[in-house]
């Protein structure tokens, strides 16, 4: 019986020694994480699905798994989606913030776990990031203003459509647009109204300029779909306007292709998405990113 207890003993403890050393195993296989997590401020937007599309294409040709959640344009969704991603082991955060204020809080969730994180398109403000990859939107906001400027002759009553107050994106191109426009003999900002670059709200806030403000000959939207919004309302109206967008999304070419918009100042969403995960790559290798990453610009015209 005695000889019988001390085989059943060693088997036990030969059992739990087994068990230790899985664990371990299955510990560390999730420190070294190929997975990585993205997080959008809106999928309900062209430019924004093609960022995602860019993201996936460069994540499956380097052979790693890549997460992608939609905030729906809702900081509190941000955070939680981010939580989500801490949750499923994810090695780095890559992130296009809904508000450059606000995403401090969603990323404070990843750095307490101490995952790297990228922020896209809009920068995250009084937070420390591996890196940022955008377009230089002042730069952007400039082409435009200079853009309407030229074709007008120099003179020009011109309608602003600004994006989501507080996204970093919104701030840059009004800042460029009004440096170049601002000041100028004969060139007058009209009105200056936010429509969150949504296409709807983009119609919605058009109509009630052109009630309240009718005289203008020209409309600078901070992002394409707040300026096809606006073609729709001018349309309606019979109002013929130059309008200039800003993304370069198919839909913007198209309606500038049919003389519906004059340009859209063209950034590269699915160029962007890529050197994210590029440089996610780079960071879960160990290997040094640069802090600021530009994509080059471009203006579509007819």
């Amino acid at each position: 019986m005695k000889k019988v207890l001390k085989t059943l003993s060693i088997i036990l403890t030969l059992v739990l020694v087994v068990g230790v050393f899985a664990g371990c195993g299955s510990k560390s296989s999730s420190e070294g994480s190929k997975k990585i997590g993205v997080v959008i401020s809106t999928l309900n937007n062209p430019f924004f699905v093609t960022m995602k599309e860019g993201a996936e294409k460069k994540a499956k040709e380097l052979g790693y798994e890549v997460i992608i959640l939609d905030s729906q344009n809702d900081a509190s969704k941000e955070r939680s989606n981010v939580e989500d991603l801490v949750q499923q082991g994810i090695a780095v955060l890559i992130i296009n913030p809904t508000d450059s204020d606000a995403v401090a809080n969603s990323i404070s969730v990843a750095k307490e776990k101490n995952i790297p994180v990228i922020t896209v398109d809009r920068a995250a403000n009084g937070v420390d990031v591996a890196c940022h990859i955008a377009s230089d939107n002042v730069a952007g906001g400039k082409l435009a203003g200079q853009f309407i400027l030229d074709t007008l002759g120099g003179k020009a009553k011109i309608v602003e459509l600004q994006g989501i107050p507080g996204a970093s994106a919104t701030r840059d191109r009004g800042q460029g647009f009004h440096e170049v426009v601002d000041g100028k003999d004969g060139v007058l900002v009209v009105a200056s109204q936010a429509a969150d670059f949504d296409r709807q709200k983009g119609l919605n806030v058009m109509e009630n300029i052109i009630q309240a403000t009718p005289d203008f000959d020209a409309v600078f939207a901070h992002n394409d779909e707040m300026a096809l919004g606006a073609v729709k309302a001018l349309a309606a109206a019979n109002k013929k306007v130059l309008v200039v967008g800003f993304d370069g999304t198919a839909d913007a070419v198209t309606a500038i292709e049919n003389g519906e918009m004059a340009a859209t100042i063209a950034q590269q969403p699915d160029v962007m998405g890529s050197l994210a995960i590029e440089n996610a790559v780079k960071l879960i290798k160990g290997e040094t990113v640069e802090k600021q990453i530009p994509v080059d610009l471009k203006v579509i015209k007819k």
